[in-house]
């Protein structure tokens, strides 16, 4: 066996040394545990939490690494919940069901479909983990509905000491404010228990608009919607939206060659071969764009939700996403496309904007307010930092919150200024875990000491 390049045993609980780097799915960011861990039960997992804590060990948990910021790095144990998957309980009466923390939001879909069931909203992909997907805040978009963390009615966790927490709405409700999105700083999650309902039918209605329209109608297409989302080209005035609408059927999904034709030629393959042409002629961009933002046609289709709310994404980038106050959702994105327009930046991907209604999570992006998010987007290997340095400095001049996933440069002192409840935050994870245990340097820039 090759030493240099696998983890190689080194006792039980599946702890391991590692030789390799551990690098995030996007490949900006790297870093270089000392052991990694693969716990079969919250037993011993609560044993590896124990023994880092006696070895002076900082301790992450890391699902797929679909984060783009360093939340999951650490030069200590790093935790692999690849054996803590698969559904715990179905309850139907209560309308939840309680999954292992490990578990692939694509095998919690397919799992809830066999068993004609489903979450009420979700994101564009499914390949984070459970726990992954709800600690970083991941959303979709949705007029009533919000992130996939505030679907949450229960959860597992066990803190530093290896204490195992059962938290919600009834049974320690000031962990459950918090744990929803903890960012991995409140310790490590276990399971989780999600609402659910009936598995049902949404019709999506896809359409090129000007990106004019789009923001002269906002509110009009975000009232009439239950879900609406929509795509603006840069360095060009053309948008894709999407409306996705219950629906009473028939199901009528996108056929194979058309999927195929729309979904893998055009937005994988094509979009790759662009994308790399822009990197390696940054001028020819512009020209690419007004062809590019108009290859996708109109088309509507009806189909389950995860079949209509995600899509593959293979194409690898780097994304900054903010939060912003619903109704400074148009001039924020007024001013980005007059900045974009009047700067010598050449931007290749297209910034995608959705919106989700106000929760009670202590660190939800929509906590206490209705909320649009604008993401921006570099294909991997190209420069983003003055796009995403720009695009910022317009964010936080409207209250921007940045997701906790996502590249952005705010520090706790800002933090604190937009969260409310940052305080209530802190202040529980100095009592679950004083000695910082799960911190790291993202957690002590946007945390603080």
């Amino acid at each position: 066996m090759n030493t240099q390049h696998t983890a190689q045993a080194n006792g039980r609980n599946g702890s391991r040394t590692r030789q390799s780097p551990w690098r995030n799915w996007a490949g900006n960011v790297v870093s270089r545990p000392a052991r990694e861990v693969t716990p079969a039960s919250v037993d011993e997992l609560t044993a590896a939490l124990r023994t880092a804590a006696e070895r002076g060990e900082r301790v992450k948990p890391v699902g797929t690494g679909h984060s783009f910021t360093a939340a999951a790095a650490t030069d200590g144990v790093l935790i692999r919940p690849n054996l803590l998957t698969g559904i715990r309980e179905i309850d139907r009466e209560a309308g939840t069901v309680t999954v292992e923390a490990g578990t692939p939001l694509k095998r919690l879909n397919l799992a809830l479909a066999r068993e004609g069931l489903s979450l009420t909203n979700m994101g564009d992909i499914m390949e984070q983990t459970v726990a992954g997907a709800s600690s970083t805040g991941t959303h979709g978009t949705g007029r009533d509905s919000g992130s996939i963390s505030a679907q949450i009615t229960a959860l597992e966790l066990v803190t530093a000491d290896g204490t195992v927490l059962s938290c919600s709405a009834d049974e320690r409700p000031e962990v459950f404010a918090a744990a929803r999105i903890g960012i991995g700083a409140l310790g490590v999650v276990t399971a989780i228990t999600f609402a659910v309902e009936p598995v049902f039918l949404l019709t999506a209605r896809e359409e090129p608009m000007s990106f004019d329209r789009v923001t002269a109608e906002f509110d009009q297409l975000f009232a009439e919607n239950e879900h609406f989302e929509f795509y603006w080209f840069p360095h060009t005035g053309n948008c894709n939206t999407k409306r996705n609408n219950r629906s009473a059927g028939p199901e009528n999904p996108v056929g194979a060659l058309s999927g195929w034709f729309e979904d893998e030629l055009l937005s994988n393959g094509l979009f790759q071969a662009v994308n790399s042409l822009g990197r390696a002629f940054p001028a020819t961009i512009p020209s690419v764009a007004k062809v590019s933002s108009k290859a996708l046609s109109a088309r509507t289709y009806t189909d389950i939700p995860y079949k209509v709310f995600t899509s593959p994404r293979r194409v690898r980038f780097l994304e900054m996403e903010y939060a912003v106050p619903r109704e400074a959702l148009v001039p924020a994105l007024r001013e980005l496309k007059s900045m974009v327009d009047r700067s010598p930046l050449r931007i290749s991907f297209p910034v995608e904007v959705r919106t989700a209604p106000a929760d009670d999570i202590a660190l939800s992006t929509a906590s206490g307010r209705d909320s649009a998010y604008i993401a921006v987007h570099m294909y991997r290997g190209t420069p983003y930092q003055a796009y995403f340095t720009a695009a910022e400095r317009i964010f936080t001049e409207h209250a921007g919150r940045p997701h906790w996933g996502k590249i952005h440069t705010r520090d706790a002192e800002y933090l604190s200024s937009v969260y409310p409840r940052f305080g209530e935050f802190t202040a529980l994870r100095d009592r679950l875990d004083p000695d910082h245990l799960f911190g790291n340097d993202y957690l002590r820039r946007v945390l603080g000491d």
